[in-house]
């Protein structure tokens, strides 16, 4: 196992510091772009030049694939029928035998089946319960009360959210953003 290395903890620093932090964090970015700009126009300059080679020999093992495919089905029964790979000269050829799933019969739409399995096999049906969230939040400013309650025993949303076990956080983050100079090319 690595062993952590563990992170110092800068205090003090003054606002002459903190300027030169920048500069080198802005210099060290710049240079990083322009790095990674020139390798990016040098992968597309080989992947251009290549290009029509690649599409050539993707289409050759297509065509290859294509075939193989086709010897393989039509003699399945012969080829196949105590493994499901075959060993060639330059590799191997076969049938993998794909997770099972459920798919609708012919004619079938899945909300057919709901139907069906709803009165058929009632133990098979999903019912998820979660606590919506996303309401939670749009709401959390709005007055609340149980449908029992009248309507002066309103109390605020994040009062009840609160009684729930359930808090409004928002998080803040640092970033450091320098100022981009457009590069002369």
């Amino acid at each position: 196992m690595a062993k952590r290395v563990k992170k110092t903890i800068i205090t003090g620093i003054t606002a002459g510091e903190a300027e030169e932090a920048f500069a080198s964090y802005a210099k060290a970015d710049a240079q990083q772009t322009k790095i990674t700009a020139e390798i990016e126009l040098a992968c597309a300059k080989i992947r251009e030049k290549h290009q029509d080679q690649l599409a050539a020999l993707q289409q050759t093992k297509d065509e290859a694939f294509e075939r193989l495919q086709t010897y393989a089905v039509e003699n399945q029964s012969e080829l196949f029928a105590k493994r499901k790979s075959l060993e060639m000269t330059h590799g191997v050829i076969g049938f993998r035998t794909g997770q099972p799933k459920c798919k609708t019969a012919r004619g079938t739409t899945w909300a057919d089946a709901l139907e069906l399995v709803k009165d058929r096999l009632p133990n098979y049906i999903r019912t998820k319960e979660e606590v919506d969230k996303d309401r939670l939040l749009a709401d959390r400013n709005l007055p609340c009360r149980r449908d029992d309650e009248p309507e002066e025993a309103a109390r605020p949303l994040l009062h009840e959210m609160a009684l729930c076990g359930i808090l409004v956080v928002q998080e803040e983050s640092f970033f450091v953003e320098p100022k981009r100079e457009e590069a002369a090319s």
